[in-house]
């Protein structure tokens, strides 16, 4: 059996589409899998890294408004269309599992013309363009998150890596802070704005620094690659570990007693898996899916939230500092986290992929 997955751009497509790949290859050692991309997403390091063949077709982004942009969008889909249905012949292709992301809505056209079996999987709760798209030409419909406005849609959750799902916070805590040069005795915040970075949140949890060493706390920042700072914190005690990117995010996750971030569908799905309790900073644009993602938890028990433009250094000092000192509260809060979290949506989606394909 071959399937063909389509999901790229950034982590959020990537992952869940990489986590099905690992369970399918669980469940069938023998079954073919290709993946689909573009040249413009971390697909390219992503998809390698894990030992997947990647196939790369023209990126189409669909225009929201009318702009000179949509006179060539046609000819370019068409393009892209084509080059995935040349993949799905070369491989011999028996289903496309669509993630969404630029690569998705010409998967799933291609898949359409070719009379494949698709499958949609929708991590957030307002569903992207492809996915609206894909989601009407099957019956077979997943999402990440309860309550969607796709219809037919059954929830099972987001698919996340085993590596991730299976950490078990309190064992490897010690161990995950040596690795990062972190004290083993000291309250531990991680900072990351999911896979690209967030300029907000690094600026505030920088200029924040100097109030978190002097209350003894530690922090684990990940910038995102393609971020910079002016100024690094001055080596010293409590540490300020500052690191572009982090491939073990698991180890990140164990290190940490509380998270500030952003609330994409994937962070939310990792965190609530692994029972962390999140200081969430929804993304201001989009279509307000990162709100929704942590109101839920946030209603839970399970997090803090506060809008961008409301993110300061005086709102981590009051409202995160005093959680990172308030140890029992943090449990309970962890404790509400890991109620929200799924941890088998990756093999639940490879069983049914394989009864839809056969």
């Amino acid at each position: 059996m071959r399937v063909v997955l389509a999901g790229g751009g950034t982590a959020g497509h990537i992952e869940p589409a990489l986590a099905l790949a690992d369970a399918l290859r669980h469940l069938d050692r023998g079954i073919g899998i290709t993946c689909v991309g573009t040249e413009r997403g971390l697909e390219t390091r992503l998809v390698p890294a894990r030992g997947y063949e990647l196939e790369l077709v023209p990126a189409v982004p669909l225009p929201r408004a009318i702009t000179p942009s949509l006179l060539t969008m046609p000819g370019r889909l068409a393009g892209a269309i084509n080059a995935v249905a040349a993949v799905l012949d070369r491989v011999k292709a028996d289903i496309l599992v669509g993630f969404g992301g630029y690569v998705a809505t010409p998967a799933y056209l291609a898949a359409k013309r070719r009379g494949l079996p698709i499958v949609v999987h929708e991590a957030n709760p307002r569903p992207g363009l492809a996915n609206r798209l894909g989601a009407r030409l099957t019956d077979h419909v997943f999402t990440g998150f309860p309550e969607s406005a796709l219809p037919k849609a059954e929830f099972i959750g987001t698919p996340l890596r085993r590596q991730i799902v299976n950490l078990d916070r309190l064992s490897m805590g010690d161990k995950a802070r040596s690795w990062f040069g972190l004290e083993n005795d000291r309250p531990t915040l991680l900072v990351f704005g999911g896979s690209q970075g967030a300029r907000s949140l690094n600026q505030a949890a920088l200029a924040a620094s100097p109030m978190l060493r002097r209350a003894g706390v530690q922090v684990l920042h990940v910038l995102g690659p393609k971020n910079t700072v002016d100024r690094e914190p001055p080596p010293g005690d409590p540490q300020y570990v500052l690191l572009p990117y982090v491939d073990r995010m698991d180890l990140a996750y164990a290190a940490a007693d509380l998270v500030l971030c952003r609330s994409g569908a994937l962070t939310c799905a990792e965190l609530t898996a692994v029972g962390l309790p999140g200081a969430y900073v929804p993304l201001p644009h989009g279509n307000g899916e990162q709100r929704i993602n942590a109101e839920r938890i946030v209603r839970g028990g399970g997090g803090l939230m506060v809008d961008d433009a409301e993110l300061s250094p005086d709102w981590i000092i009051h409202n995160v500092l005093p959680l990172l000192h308030d140890p029992e509260r943090v449990a309970a809060m962890s404790e509400a986290a890991s109620r929200l979290g799924r941890k088998d949506a990756d093999i639940m989606l490879a069983r049914k992929v394989l009864e839809i394909a056969r």
